[in-house]
């Protein structure tokens, strides 16, 4: 049974840097159907403590999904992908790639490392809205997260 049957919130992480991508992101996620709980981090570090329940994040929840830009400061993206899916607890989390990159080199890659899909954001206002939009619609609505 999915969290969605029961009715018991979705836990997001959203590691991102840029305060504009978090705060539209955080908006639109917070006005989609289904029930959730987003988390917020601004750094690759701050990613893994999360993960990890270190230091100020002791009590932070374990999330359902993690959105993960890849350029981030103190760790990068890759980085914290590769850490978070070499980890037996945590590897099972389903990991969205969500960066500006549309290099070759970095989908390739994040797909080696385990992501579970990759999507490049887009620039206009319009489409990011829609391609998180399309996020919560497939992955919180179609899928069965574990």
């Amino acid at each position: 049974m999915s969290n969605i049957e029961y009715g018991t919130p979705i836990e997001i992480l959203l590691v991102e840097d840029n305060p504009g991508d978090v705060r539209l992101t955080s908006e639109i996620i917070k006005e989609g159907r289904v029930k959730n709980n987003l988390s917020i981090v601004n750094d690759g570090e701050e990613a893994v403590s999360f993960l990890k329940k270190t230091g100020k994040f002791q009590n932070a929840p374990r999330p359902d999904l993690i959105i993960l830009d890849l350029n981030l400061p103190k760790k990068s993206g890759r980085e914290v992908l590769a850490e978070l899916k070499e980890d037996v607890s945590l590897r099972s989390i389903p990991v969205i790639i969500l960066s500006t990159s549309q290099a070759e080199n970095d989908i390739v890659n994040s797909y080696k490392l385990n992501a579970n899909c990759y999507i490049t954001k887009p620039m206009d206002l319009d489409d990011f809205i829609k391609v998180i939009k399309s996020i919560e619609e497939f992955w919180f609505t179609v899928v069965k997260l574990p």
